[in-house]
């Protein structure tokens, strides 16, 4: 019996469920998740997750994000990567990102307590990498199509469950996903004090290089491109409702761009060789693969 079958018969707990065989080179998600377009989407992940109310007051109360967000995001992204691409030690990645988020506990600013691994508040993170992957493809590939978006889901499940957090919260079909989406961006998110710096450009223009190893003259031509570029794709990525609730501006001057931004990204990607596209830690897992 799959996961996503447990789930729809199983009723309401916060028993972490066993987890299922690690996704593989078969899976949708292999070809999705690493892929280094989703790079142009970090920013907008980044913002929906910081929206949440709990996710906000812990990135702002127990992170360094003001004075490195990029760093941050780098160190982030390969162990989460490690939950899809480490084949039999995914379960293992996933215990010990899970386990990352512990003393991440606190008061948000509407005054409810809060802990990370609470199952709603780790499933919404999780939630904006899953939807991030469709919208990835939507904007800068071949858009997938519905069978393809539902059999996506379905393998997001068996990702989710590498973290042995309560399966609770998350939908049991892709059809019952995009409601929770849709009831979550209209009702629960908000803007934070993450977001709000994050959007600010004049507080952008002071932020420092991720890695020391990289040279300051080049990061000061690149982080109006890192920094500005990436807050412009959320932009107009964004739900509207969320991109509303920020009082962001999208013209179609700014659509434009983006749709021709997106065109000359798929004509560059086909000529990328295949490990070329994929993120450092999903191509060592291809590689693994090819090896055998």
């Amino acid at each position: 019996m799959s996961i996503a079958s447990q789930i729809a018969d199983a009723p309401a707990s916060d028993t972490p469920a066993p987890a299922p065989p690690p996704l593989g080179p078969d899976s949708l998600t292999w070809e999705c998740f690493g892929d280094l377009r989703g790079l142009l989407l970090i920013g907008r992940a980044g913002i929906l997750q910081n929206m949440h109310p709990a996710i906000g007051a812990g990135v702002e109360q127990h992170s360094d994000y003001s004075s490195n967000p990029w760093n941050r995001l780098l160190r982030s992204a390969p162990p989460i990567l490690g939950v899809v691409y480490d084949g039999g030690a995914a379960s293992a990645t996933g215990a010990r990102v899970r386990d990352y988020h512990r003393e991440i506990k606190g008061v948000d600013g509407n005054g409810a307590r809060y802990h990370a691994l609470q199952p709603d508040v780790y499933y919404w993170a999780h939630a904006t990498f899953f939807e991030s992957q469709i919208v990835m493809r939507e904007r800068f590939g071949t858009p997938l199509t519905r069978a393809e978006q539902e059999q996506l889901y379905r393998e997001s499940i068996d990702w989710y469950a590498q973290y042995g957090v309560s399966m609770r919260p998350v939908p049991p079909d892709y059809a019952a996903f995009r409601e929770y989406w849709d009831r979550t961006v209209d009702e629960v998110l908000e803007s934070s004090e993450p977001v709000r710096w994050s959007l600010d450009r004049a507080r952008l223009k002071d932020v420092d290089r991720p890695y020391e190893s990289i040279p300051r003259p080049l990061w000061r031509l690149l982080r109006p491109v890192v920094m500005g570029g990436s807050m412009w794709v959320a932009a107009g990525t964004l739900p509207p409702v969320a991109r509303e609730r920020l009082g962001l501006r999208w013209t179609a001057r700014d659509e434009r761009l983006l749709r021709l931004l997106a065109l000359v990204t798929r004509g560059a990607f086909r000529l990328v060789p295949h490990d070329l596209r994929y993120m450092p830690r999903a191509r060592r897992g291809w590689k693994r693969i090819r090896a055998r």
